[in-house]
């Protein structure tokens, strides 16, 4: 979850805890932010992994530390008590760590105790629309309503997003958790992954044995049901060696499938091995073919991070590029490379 977003909801908690006492409230918003600050940590994490981004600072352990030094150091700037300085800042850090583990990014909640992670997968990591609202509510209770309306206006405020936030995670919660009892009935999925839109989903299922992978598809949304599935089969041994002309869509596919772990200087791979890829292969006017494999978990506004390999007419080398597309989706139209 972005950091606008934690910053948001820990302040509205703190407030809804401790009231109007500026100090407290400050730094239980500040603590809804700090796990994040692991990032200026990566000297560290080079040499030890544990102090990479979503380690020790986003455990239970982590946010203690943190709240104890606050409780330390936060009387020193604004007078008050270690133990309400302590108390919202490990309030504002275990919320950071439990709207993490809401997402499709694992959190490790015990470290060092235990390397076990928790990922609820029922909202994105960073949601452009989420941190849009986020931003924009966070002006209007600190830069226009802040000592300029009335105290009550200002409490409707603060209930109206505290509300507003617990009716969505929520709603995202019901939702994944509905998925994950029934996605076996619209087909063999392993896998939900959410979008920006609480009520539009995907599923994911891939098998594959010596012979071949088995990619399917599907998009789920919330009072209409599934949209597919569209399934792709990729053979593990192209029937042509992978030379000479690129016969049909399913050979492009079968031909572009290896390249996801070799091109460009091993970036792709990276990505492929992180994230859930579907595809779709359609001609070129040059009499070429393109193959699209584009990530289902990392999108924004339409657009999706996308591998594109072009495969050339005769045997020149295919040309591979990482780029962020507004791709044809299989449900709106009918994909040679995605039945």
């Amino acid at each position: 979850m972005d950091l606008i977003t934690h910053v948001l909801i820990a302040y509205l908690v703190t407030l809804g805890v401790v009231g109007l006492k500026v100090q407290y409230v400050a730094a239980g918003a500040l603590a809804g932010g700090l796990p994040d600050a692991d990032a200026i940590l990566f000297p560290l994490a080079r040499r030890w992994p544990v102090f990479g981004h979503r380690g020790i600072t986003h455990s239970v352990f982590g946010v203690t530390v943190i709240a104890v030094a606050g409780g330390l150091i936060a009387p020193l700037i604004l007078p008050g008590s270690f133990l309400i300085y302590f108390g919202v800042m490990l309030l504002g850090g275990i919320l950071h760590i439990l709207l993490d583990g809401f997402t499709n990014y694992s959190v490790p909640p015990l470290l060092p105790f235990s390397k076990k992670r928790i990922a609820f997968d029922a909202e994105r990591a960073v949601n452009f629309f989420m941190l849009v609202f986020s931003a924009a509510s966070m002006y209007v209770l600190l830069g226009i309503e802040r000592n300029s309306v009335a105290l009550d206006v200002y409490w409707a405020s603060v209930y109206f997003l505290g509300g507003f936030f617990a009716l969505y995670l929520a709603l995202r919660l019901a939702v994944r958790l509905w998925l994950g009892r029934h996605k076996g009935a619209y087909g063999h999925f392993e896998s939900i992954v959410p979008t920006e839109n609480p009520f539009v989903w995907f599923l994911f299922g891939e098998t594959r044995d010596a012979a071949q992978v088995r990619k399917s598809f599907g998009r789920y949304v919330v009072g209409r049901g599934l949209e597919g599935p569209w399934t792709i089969d990729i053979s593990l041994s192209p029937a042509t060696g992978g030379e000479g002309p690129v016969m049909n869509a399913a050979d492009a596919l079968e031909r572009t499938y290896p390249l996801l772990a070799r091109e460009p200087a091993g970036r792709m791979g990276r990505m492929a091995g992180e994230t859930h890829m579907f595809a779709r292969a359609d001609p070129t006017p040059e009499g070429g073919w393109i193959a699209r494999w584009y990530s289902i978990e990392f999108g924004m506004l339409g657009r999706w991070l996308t591998i594109e390999v072009e495969l050339p007419p005769g045997d020149a080398a295919p040309s591979v590029h990482r780029r962020f597309r507004r791709v044809t989706m299989p449900w709106k139209e009918t994909s040679p490379g995605a039945v």
